[in-house]
């Protein structure tokens, strides 16, 4: 199936300068909006990053308690049978949290529309910048700094980085609120979660070849074959 390339995205250099227009595919920069998709998804990467090592002891768990602390009658005091009881200070948590998996199964299908659905959200609401080329003269911070103002990028920002010059990504890690991907794992979660996405000619082509055309299930392919 021929690709169709329908959309056009402005490119510039990194003083903010247009340079030119260059055609996309419509499958990955103009994906249909699926915020319910896009919600099950990025919860899903979120629990999977939970670690699930979170542990309390229990009453049967607490050091202690082998004898009775008071006696039974005559203090005045409530009765207490052992020092490990929940309502004594340092005894055991009643309905605490014990090491459990958090992990939620997302097809990769999923995770892919998700993706495409976001990028192309960047695109429509003008938050998709395409770059020529990603070299600075001289790989400062206070360069990069210059760079992401020309731009319109101070807030925070997701960077692209395939094609990018080494010196150019040194120049960015010490910049708050910028993180550098490649193409290859961009994510819904990451998209989501940076204001600004930058990408490099070479990244979108990247993303195109990753993300784009169209994909058939084990099933479909098993059926195509019959």
């Amino acid at each position: 199936m021929e690709a169709a390339f329908r959309v056009k995205l402005t490119v510039q250099n990194i003083q903010g300068g247009t340079v030119r227009d260059i055609d996309v595919r419509d499958d990955v920069f103009d994906a249909p909006r699926n915020e319910a998709l896009v919600h099950q998804v990025t919860v899903g990467q979120l629990a999977n990053q939970r670690q699930g090592t979170a542990d309390t002891k229990t009453r049967g768990r607490v050091s202690g308690g082998g004898r009775k602390p008071r006696p039974q009658k005559g203090t005045g005091s409530a009765r207490a049978g052992t020092i490990r009881s929940p309502i004594w200070k340092g005894g055991g948590v009643v309905f605490g949290p014990h090491p459990r998996s958090y992990r939620q199964r997302t097809p990769k299908r999923m995770r892919r529309l998700a993706l495409l659905s976001v990028l192309s959200d960047k695109v429509r609401d003008g938050e998709l910048v395409v770059l020529d080329s990603f070299a600075l003269d001289q790989p400062r911070t206070a360069e990069m700094a210059e760079v992401l103002g020309a731009l319109d990028a101070t807030s925070s920002v997701l960077l692209v980085v395939d094609g990018a010059d080494q010196d150019a990504l040194a120049a960015s890690r010490n910049i708050q609120k910028l993180k550098t991907l490649p193409a290859s794992l961009l994510n819904a979660l990451d998209l989501m979660n940076h204001r600004k996405v930058i990408m490099t000619v070479e990244a979108v082509r990247k993303a195109e070849e990753i993300w784009g055309g169209t994909r058939h299930s084990r099933r479909d392919r098993a059926d195509a074959v019959a």
